[in-house]
């Protein structure tokens, strides 16, 4: 947590459903989005360090941590993201999202290009042809059994109904949006690959190739050391270099 600064709490209601966020820090916004398998926890090293610099943003996705997830009326994260931000007086800001965060920022910059200045793409997931079950089935081996034991009302049809609409209903690409949106797409755009089952290699190298303004990695990036410190900043002037200039409204 940023103990060093004070964090403001709370929850929004968006769509239906209560979304739990925590800020610290002041100056130019930025939004931390958590990978699809954690919730915003998972940024607790880097909040504070943030927090420093910036106006820092995380919360908890719809379904994880202390969101809750209603289905009752149609939703997308994306349009989560950009209602919580209006809901808390921001509008353009800086973007960091990691796995399944990517897919959400890159459908918002598609309904709403002007709200994101600058975006860093950790790990991005991506549709595997060979394996193309693989999100779905960790999400529901790991995700759904953590969800269900704490909300055992929501049953099992509904999670595979959510899950197919995720990972089922656009099997391409990144989930979210086509290739022909990101080739032309101008929102500047740092990757950082990954090759796991559930974070494509091809699909970081195709999102970096494919956007005019996107720089990339190299891979792997975690070690050693110093090549892991020497692309922490990289971000961190990545996210410099890209001011939001209409921050609030």
């Amino acid at each position: 947590m940023a103990d060093a600064q004070h964090v403001e709490t709370g929850f929004a209601t968006v769509n239906g459903a209560k979304l739990y966020y925590e800020i610290a820090g002041a100056g130019r916004p930025l939004v931390l989005l958590h990978a699809g398998l954690a919730d915003s926890r998972m940024w607790d090293d880097q909040f504070s360090a943030f927090a420093e610099h910036c106006r820092v943003v995380r919360y908890d996705l719809r379904g994880f941590g202390k969101s809750t997830l209603p289905t009752s009326e149609p939703y997308s994260y994306a349009d989560d993201l950009k209602m919580l931000l209006d809901h808390l007086g921001i509008r353009q800001f800086l973007f960091f999202g990691n796995c399944i965060g990517g897919s959400f920022a890159l459908k918002l910059m598609e309904r709403a290009p002007e709200r994101i200045a600058a975006a860093v793409l950790s790990q991005p997931i991506g549709h595997r042809p060979e394996n193309p079950d693989v999100m779905y089935n960790l999400s529901r081996d790991v995700w759904a059994k953590e969800f269900r034991e704490r909300r055992p009302d929501v049953s099992m049809e509904t999670i595979e109904r959510y899950l197919h609409n995720l990972f089922r209903a656009r099997p391409d690409f990144v989930y979210s949006v086509s290739r022909e949106f990101v080739r032309h797409c101008q929102t500047p755009m740092l990757v950082l690959p990954d090759d796991t089952p559930a974070h494509a290699y091809q699909t970081a190298i195709d999102v970096a190739s494919l956007a005019p303004n996107a720089e990339i990695t190299v891979y792997p990036w975690k070690d050693p050391p110093e090549l892991k410190a020497r692309t922490i900043n990289r971000v961190r002037a990545f996210l410099k270099a890209h001011v939001p200039v209409t921050a609030a409204r």
